[in-house]
């Protein structure tokens, strides 16, 4: 029988052919908006008028299935800090577009890995506010919405040898999350009395656990109900953008908190009635923001890491019983979606290793590709590695 906890898994990738501009380092380079050219001229799949870009991962995840959809708004809005960098910020009429391709990706990934028991299957996004360190390498300057969708077979989860559980990227309630820590009870209370769900029902720490990882530990997790076919109703996405919009609340309410004694409730919160009467006399909660606060005036490192502004990954993942679930979560700094559920991705270059996984990989992206356009969501891109069609 497996040991039970989190897994470091080695991904191969090609090396990628870019020069990398004099001065810059490599993640500066690869997070700007230059290495679109990049994602669109070799792994683009499909683009559409909303300019939504499916794209191959060139430094997967995952060689069995894995792409993602970026919000590509380079061209149309020059400003990084402009940018829309989160689903409650998109206008409705791409959000329609956007929901629907995750819903027929999603399907796709159930369909061809029909049992828990043999693959993780996962899909969400990680907030790419540039809320790093000003002065750090790597601030995310591309700073655009992306998700991603990635399956792992169970059997190299099951022979990958065991991660360190101190490794700071597994940053989720129980191992490093400042919310689950010390205020675990008001944060899910906020959760239950903001949020008014009906395809979403709360669900057992025991029940969202894959007991291979043990991950995820201690989040708020919903079951959605009706399985896979109630990704099909506009309205689990209006729920799911909830539970991000509960998030930002509580976050956007702490940090206000640890950056200012007593601040009052800012002015454009989400359920305003909740985060006064559930957050702001809350004990643990002021307490908490205190000793944050205390921390970040006597320590300039541990202030300046602090993300002054939201920072979450949100997924939806099959769980062994075969549910799907949605859980949302405390991003840190440099830590992958995959590392939510205790998945770590050791990526190595090695061409030919990659090279024996993609042509399988790559069918399986173009058959995902033809079904978006058959629902006329976008049109197929050409590149060295496939057709248009």
């Amino acid at each position: 029988m497996s040991v039970i906890g989190p897994r470091e898994i080695v991904t191969p990738f090609r090396p990628i052919p870019l020069e990398v501009p004099e001065g810059m380092k490599h993640n500066e380079f690869f997070n700007s908006t230059e290495n679109l050219n990049d994602l669109v001229n070799n792994n683009g799949l499909l683009v559409n008028a909303e300019n939504l870009l499916l794209y191959r991962k060139a430094l997967g995840h995952s060689t069995e299935f894995d792409c993602s959809i970026i919000y590509n708004t380079s061209q149309t809005i020059l400003n990084p800090l402009g940018r829309p960098v989160r689903r409650t910020q998109v206008a409705e009429s791409v959000k329609q577009v956007w929901n629907r391709m995750n819903q027929i990706i999603i399907a796709y990934m159930l369909e061809q890995y029909p049992d828990p028991a043999e693959a993780l299957i996962l899909a969400g996004e990680a907030s790419l506010d540039a809320t790093w360190p000003l002065t750090s390498p790597g601030v995310p300057s591309i700073r655009m919405l992306h998700n991603h969708f990635v399956v792992f077979p169970t059997a190299t989860l099951r022979a990958a040898k065991p991660a360190d559980p101190a490794n700071p990227n597994l940053t989720d309630g129980g191992q490093n999350s400042l919310f689950q820590s010390y205020m675990r009870e008001v944060y899910r209370e906020f959760f239950n009395r903001a949020l008014k769900l009906n395809i979403l029902k709360p669900a057992r720490d025991a029940d969202s656990r894959l007991g291979l990882t043990g991950y995820p530990q201690g989040l708020p997790s919903w079951e959605i109900q009706g399985g896979a076919d109630a990704l099909k109703d506009v309205h689990f996405w209006k729920e799911y953008d909830e539970v991000l919009k509960g998030f930002i609340d509580f976050y956007r309410t702490f940090f206000s908190q640890v950056s200012t004694r007593n601040a009052p409730i800012l002015p454009d919160v989400y359920f305003p009635e909740q985060v006064e009467s559930v957050l702001l006399f809350n004990n643990d909660f002021m307490k908490t923001a205190k000793k944050v606060r205390d921390h970040c005036i006597t320590d300039a490192k541990y202030a300046n890491a602090i993300r002054w502004q939201p920072a979450f990954k949100q997924i939806i993942y099959r769980n062994d019983a075969g549910n799907l679930i949605v859980t949302i979560s405390q991003n840190s700094i440099g830590n992958a979606i995959t590392e939510l559920l205790g998945v770590v991705v050791n990526r190595i270059p090695d061409a030919g290793a990659y090279t024996r996984h993609e042509p399988a990989l790559i069918n399986r992206l173009c058959e995902v590709r033809r079904r978006l356009v058959e629902a006329d969501l976008g049109e197929g891109i050409a590149t060295a590695y496939w057709r248009k069609e």
